[in-house]
């Protein structure tokens, strides 16, 4: 027997209309790197945010996305080091590029995200960072001996 309806279109579909956002900041039509650098994006920041900062923050994530968020974590762990250069570091090696462009992407995904959840919710996960490393992921210029 075959389904014609299948469930979990709409959330693919949903999933889809976030990670295109993604994309066109980025300015790509490379759904494959949008997706690399999402990932990076939530896997550095959820492992620098508390287990209640993660679960609000990801309430708001298609079913997808959220599923992504949670791969390979270990809430043990969390909050890890607010240190600029290892968020740096790990989000270049996580999304293949390289440290110099982690600003722009960074400051990308942010800016998609922004939009596609509720207003001030970056701010408030934001809120736990060091303004410098707030920097980076809003997309500002690393500083210089970061």
């Amino acid at each position: 027997m075959t389904h014609h309806h299948d469930p979990l279109a709409a959330g693919t579909h949903t999933a889809h209309i976030w990670l295109r956002a993604v994309a066109d900041d980025l300015g790509t039509e490379d759904l494959t790197f949008a997706l690399r650098a999402l990932r990076a994006w939530m896997h550095t920041v959820r492992d620098r945010i508390s287990v209640a900062n993660s679960a609000h923050l990801t309430a708001q994530l298609p079913d997808f996305l959220r599923g992504i968020w949670y791969e390979g974590w270990v809430p043990s762990r969390v909050p890890g080091s607010h240190g600029i250069a290892d968020f740096v570091e790990e989000f270049a090696e996580r999304s293949g590029i390289p440290v110099g462009d982690v600003p722009f992407t960074a400051g990308c995904v942010t800016s998609a995200l922004d939009r596609m959840m509720s207003p001030g919710q970056m701010n408030h996960v934001f809120a736990v960072f060091p303004d410098r490393l707030t920097s980076v992921l809003r997309g500002e210029e690393l500083l210089a001996g970061a």
